[in-house]
């Protein structure tokens, strides 16, 4: 039976989610449907589908929603993305990326076009009411932002709202410029719970306790989050001498030592903007203790790397690693529940449990 779960909105009163929300499997699976399928997922940039009449197949978030789809790039140049799996009998249709005129199922010869239809299928000369609207591959929402694509199976929220709130102060930089740097890209497994790594992320408070060097570099006094339907934004403020984002007039921020815009989306993406570029953090449910979480780099001006806030970007995950592995070892203790915000420094945390006791009504 599914669980329910209650976090008050005033966080000046408010409990986190109790214990149970990270140990029980009945809670893990029903995220799965009730999160997962109901948001979107940041799939890559538009260099999977570089040109016209391509495809790019993928798993979306494998070992947890593990769902088949392709992305294309039509003849009117228009990114989509549709099922992957063949309406006749089920086979995956697309195995490798590349160029295709339509997509044709190995298995027993059905074809369809690049926007999904249905085109053609050998010996159903006989079959009754054939084709019909469900034997095209069904499709699925794509936004972007910039270059970087997004797919929902069954949204809930417009992403464009979310995109929208980001573009607000990110909308200066020239993000299709950015370039993937696949050298610095790379997947953490982490020993935990995945919410309990957003829980982390979503809060500044720990900073001085657990990042050092970050703290050096960020004036945490002043830094601050902003709440937003279904995102946040967490602003770094840099030290004096420390490097900046060099933001135009128009800028709702000109004139403020800027070090790092981090956003969050709702309920697993992480954007980081730092002077030299882009870090995404995406955290992958992979089972109740175990959670891959991919660090995706792209760079945009390489004079300032490894400086400032967006620098030793790997030390900073690695005592994040640590403090929410110690965190999930906690939670498992028959002596501990529930505990509460601090209402001052825990706001996108307390955010973010009041989404998911939410969508898991």
């Amino acid at each position: 039976m599914s669980k329910k779960f209650y976090v008050d909105p005033d966080i000046k009163v408010a409990e986190t989610l109790p214990a149970d929300f990270y140990r029980s499997q009945i809670v893990f699976e029903d995220i799965k449907e009730k999160v997962f399928v109901k948001t979107w997922q940041f799939i890559g940039d538009d260099n999977l589908v570089p040109f016209a009449q391509t495809v790019h197949p993928f798993i979306l978030l494998d070992n947890y929603i593990t769902e088949p789809l392709v992305l294309s790039r039509d003849a009117e140049d228009s990114i989509k993305c549709f099922s992957n799996v063949c309406t006749h009998r089920g086979n995956i249709v697309v195995n490798n990326p590349g160029k295709l005129k339509q997509l044709r199922c190995m298995y027993h010869g059905r074809r369809f076009g690049l926007d999904g239809t249905f085109k053609s299928m050998p010996e159903f000369e006989e079959a009754e009411n054939f084709p019909r609207p469900c034997d095209s591959l069904r499709e699925f929402l794509v936004r972007t932002l910039g270059p970087f694509v997004f797919v929902g199976l069954n949204p809930s929220f417009d992403l464009d709202d979310v995109l929208s709130v980001m573009i607000e102060r990110i909308g200066f930089l020239p993000l299709h410029q950015f370039k993937l740097d696949t050298g610095s890209s790379k997947d953490y497994l982490v020993n935990c719970h995945w919410a309990l790594y957003c829980d982390n992320y979503l809060e500044g408070f720990h900073i001085p306790f657990v990042h050092d060097d970050l703290n050096e570099v960020l004036d945490y006094g002043n830094y601050t989050t902003e709440i937003y339907k279904h995102c946040n934004l967490q602003i770094g403020y840099a030290n004096e001498g420390e490097e900046v984002f060099d933001l135009p007039q128009y800028h709702k921020d000109y004139g403020k030592n800027i070090a790092a815009y981090y956003y969050w989306i709702f309920p697993n993406m992480m954007f980081n903007f730092y002077p030299w570029g882009l870090s995404i953090n995406v955290v992958k449910p992979m089972s109740l203790n175990k959670t891959k979480v991919s660090f995706i780099t792209y760079v945009h001006d390489e004079t300032k790397l490894n400086k400032g806030a967006g620098a030793l970007l790997d030390k900073v995950e690695r005592e994040d690693e640590f403090v929410v592995e110690g965190v999930h070892k906690g939670v498992q203790s028959r002596y501990y529940n529930t505990g509460r915000f601090s209402p001052t420094r825990e706001k996108g945390v307390h955010h973010f449990h009041g989404l998911l006791a939410k969508y898991l009504k």
